[in-house]
């Protein structure tokens, strides 16, 4: 198989994609948005709410903040109308029926004291709002998903009710049907850690802040699982069903702070909320041995990872369904859930729970690697474009970024494990330097300096960095600060309240990456709260600090273009060095075995 691929092509083809799919009107009949008539929108405050209303063919953003100014008392000149990463100024033409929109309170203005909305309210424009207690937005990928909403909503119409999830750091809840069964994990946008209705203490931040990673922001994980279930094409890697939806039920929680229209507990509120179904199994991955998981499996969850970049891949999001009714080896299935922490907007340090396993270092198979080949990240974006128009261009190109990564490494001969690695930091190290993969980035940022020194400052190697592609560390800086560290301030652009979430001294601090006995759900990082105090804390005083090397999100079309032509030529001495690294490991590992058995 050829080793590359016509990275210039694809790139300038993945930038026209992008422009083309965010600059279109969304008028066909695929997206149901029919600009000669009315379209359904869902309204989000920052604090959760949810309003549903229909826009009018001459609706613009004016008229609809003036309309929500009505339902919400929020004056025009106080709100801001922001469909991901478009702030909505007059034209509407990009939102899709079905579509959530993000009304938020001016920097000056911003409160939590938004009322909680239900569709039963007195508004006039809720009232419109004719849904059922579940509605899909979107969905036209969603095959069995009608299927699925209908058996809860009967359910729910019969009195069984949703029961809340107790463990976690955020708000979820098990949705049966009728025989009482759990068929779906609904998790409400406004009740993840730090968000305003977070039922567990964790609040403090508004939705489209940073979050619990500060590049997935506070609101975006649900978008985030549905995105992994879209991108697991022929259910590869057998990612549950997941779609995101507007539901509505008494069983969701509001806290005091948000609710100033005093709604008893039996009032109906709506929110957005990620719904996935549940699947019956025996354990998570923390609670058996990995000897006996399929090589396939562990191959085709990690290609997804990577894909995805995957920040919170651990062994309590791998579910393990016996089989054979024993689960003696490869009579086992793994199930991949909680995606919420992958497409972050900057790259981070990944985690792989799968990364030393010894299915890892087993070379892919043809059938595995003719899938990577066939993957097209150009089609990907404009797909999750078409799906999850609010999501963000530096998601996708994040996403870009490491099927190229994934299909040149793919290419070269590189096993799952050795790509894992080259995108994973060094947990040994007391310094956080950046992975493999990010050096690469850093590398191509720098000789793009070199060509267009006005859209961002230069790095001088010689007095900052040194880059030595022979040493096995790959990368050295040294710092010129009295903090005895640069912080790559040019290259580092700070999300909104990054200051915020670094009073903490350590990195992801918050994250234990420990093996789990529980069988819930809800992803292992959420499990903590089973162990933690209940009373409600800031969200400023529980972010880690986390340092982002690479950002994609500040460069613009034509430089995005050129870095990754860049990075695709650094690739492949990154590539050889890996390797050379990795059987040098190996023979070392061989010597101290043939020591060990001498007498």
């Amino acid at each position: 198989m050829s080793a590359k691929f016509d990275i210039p092509a694809q790139t300038k083809m993945a930038v026209a994609v992008i422009n083309r799919a965010r600059n279109s009107e969304h008028n066909s009949g695929h997206t149901g948005g029919n600009l000669s008539g009315r379209r359904r929108v869902f309204v989000q405050t920052e604090t959760g709410c949810v309003l549903g209303m229909e826009l009018e063919r001459g609706d613009n953003a004016h008229t609809v903040k003036r309309r929500l100014q009505f339902a919400l008392n929020i004056p025009t000149h106080e709100s801001s109308l922001t469909f991901g990463d478009l702030v909505l100024n007059n034209d509407l033409s990009a939102v899709r029926h079905d579509s959530p929109l993000l009304l938020t309170r001016n920097v000056m203005h911003r409160s939590s004291s938004t009322p909680c909305l239900s569709p039963t309210g007195n508004s006039p424009y809720h009232q419109r709002d004719q849904s059922e207690l579940i509605q899909i937005l979107g969905g036209s990928r969603f095959l069995g998903s009608d299927e699925l909403v209908k058996d809860i909503v009967t359910a729910i119409k019969n009195g069984v009710d949703p029961i809340p999830i107790q463990s976690g750091l955020g708000g979820g809840y098990f949705f049966r049907n009728s025989r009482g069964e759990t068929v779906a994990i609904v998790k409400p946008t406004d009740e993840e850690p730090f968000a305003p209705n977070n039922p567990k203490g964790f609040v403090g931040k508004a939705l489209g802040q940073p979050g619990l990673k500060c590049s997935v922001r506070v609101g975006e994980t649900g978008f985030r699982e549905v995105a992994a279930y879209l991108l697991d094409y022929d259910h590869f890697a057998n990612v549950p069903l997941t779609v995101l939806v507007k539901v509505t039920h008494s069983v969701f929680n509001v806290n005091d702070g948000v609710n100033l229209n005093n709604l008893q507990n039996k009032k109906k509120v709506s929110k957005i909320a990620s719904l996935q179904q549940f699947i019956p199994h025996d354990f998570d991955a923390g609670d058996y041995g990995t000897s006996c998981f399929p090589v396939s499996a562990v191959h085709r969850i990690g290609i997804l990872d990577i894909r995805i970049f995957n920040t919170d891949r651990h062994a309590g999001n791998l579910l393990v369904r016996r089989l054979d009714g024993v689960g003696r080896f490869g009579q086992v299935e793994l199930i991949p859930i909680d995606h919420g922490l992958c497409l972050p907007e900057s790259l981070e340090d990944p985690y792989f729970e799968w990364i030393h396993w010894p299915q890892a270092s087993i070379p892919f198979s043809e059938d595995e690697l003719e899938y990577i080949n066939k993957l097209d990240p150009i089609r990907d974006s404009e797909m999750l474009l078409q799906e999850l128009p609010m999501i963000r261009e530096a998601c996708l190109r994040v996403l870009v970024l490491c099927t190229v990564f994934l299909k040149e490494a793919a290419a070269f001969g590189l096993c799952l494990s050795e790509i894992g690695q080259m995108m994973s930091r060094d947990f040994l190290s007391r310094e956080d330097c950046p992975s493999e993969l990010e050096v690469v980035c850093l590398e191509a940022r720098r000789s793009m300096a070199d060509w267009n020194t006005s859209s961002f400052e230069a790095v001088r190697v010689d007095e900052e960095f040194l880059f030595d592609m022979d040493n096995a560390d790959a990368y050295h800086y040294k710092s010129k600060g009295a903090s005895g560290r640069f912080l790559l301030s040019k290259l580092d652009e700070d999300l909104e309240d990054d200051d915020e979430a670094k009073e903490e001294g350590s990195t992801d601090s918050c994250l234990n990456w420990t093996n789990p006995a529980s069988k819930s759900y809800i992803s292992d990082t959420d499990k903590r709260a089973d162990s933690v105090s209940q009373i409600t804390r800031s969200a400023n005083e529980q972010l880690p600090t986390t340092r982002s090397f690479v950002k994609v999100a500040d460069m613009s079309k034509e430089e995005w273009m050129m870095f990754l032509d860049k990075f695709k030529e650094l690739l492949y001495p990154a590539f050889a060095k890996r390797s050379a690294a990795t059987a040098e490991q190996r023979q070392k590992q061989i010597l101290r075995l043939g020591t060990s058995c001498r007498f």
